[in-house]
């Protein structure tokens, strides 16, 4: 199974987009989120997969965002949401919106994408209540172990003679750029070359 692709854009359009990887074009099916996050054609790009596989057919969806490509293998767990339907909630609401209306029972948020009914919100909402609480409770408790890296960092910035709040963006701005590895050593190299951009 493909987990992830990393290559060039080679191809761009809101129902696919083509990665080049090594001379090899994979069709990628992405959400509108992803579609419009994607860098220009001719750039670098690396998406986060999920394999579909069906009978005679194998179909990849890709997701810039790692959370919707979580969401999105939980919702097609659900019967009668495929991974087409998916796809299209995951277009028509963000993936926090969504995490949302299911943790409060807001069907009304679900029927405004289209494709889902009534009958559709209310099984998804009995289906993955729980499955998305675990999502935001693991979110909650990964934040909660960044704050001593980022506190850290901000205080080397400051030791180093940068005032507090320029180097608190600095910090914010690296911890998102860093996300994969959040070493302190890494965080301050690039909170570094963005304060001397």
């Amino acid at each position: 199974m493909i987990a992830s692709i990393k290559g060039i854009l080679a191809y761009k359009s809101t129902s696919h987009i083509i990665v080049d990887v090594q001379g090899i074009g994979y069709r990628i099916i992405v959400p509108l989120s992803t579609f419009y996050e994607l860098p220009e054609i001719g750039q670098f790009v690396h998406l986060n997969i999920h394999t579909h596989v069906k009978e005679d057919l194998i179909n990849l969806f890709g997701f810039i965002n790692p959370k919707e490509k979580v969401i999105f293998q939980i919702m097609v767990s659900v019967s009668g949401i495929g991974p087409r339907l998916a796809i299209n909630i995951l277009s028509g609401i963000s993936a926090d919106e969504l995490i949302r209306a299911l943790s409060t029972g807001n069907t009304d948020k679900l029927m405004n994408v289209p494709g889902v009914g009534k009958k559709t919100a209310e099984r998804m909402i009995v289906e993955l209540k729980d499955k998305v609480a675990k999502i935001v409770s693991v979110e909650t408790v990964a934040e909660r172990s960044d704050e001593p890296i980022k506190e850290d960092a901000l205080s080397a910035l400051i030791n180093l003679g940068y005032k507090s709040t320029i180097a608190q963006k600095a910090v914010d701005t690296a911890f998102d750029t860093c996300k994969e590895d959040t070493r302190l050593e890494i965080l301050l190299t690039e909170a570094l070359k963005i304060l001397s951009a």
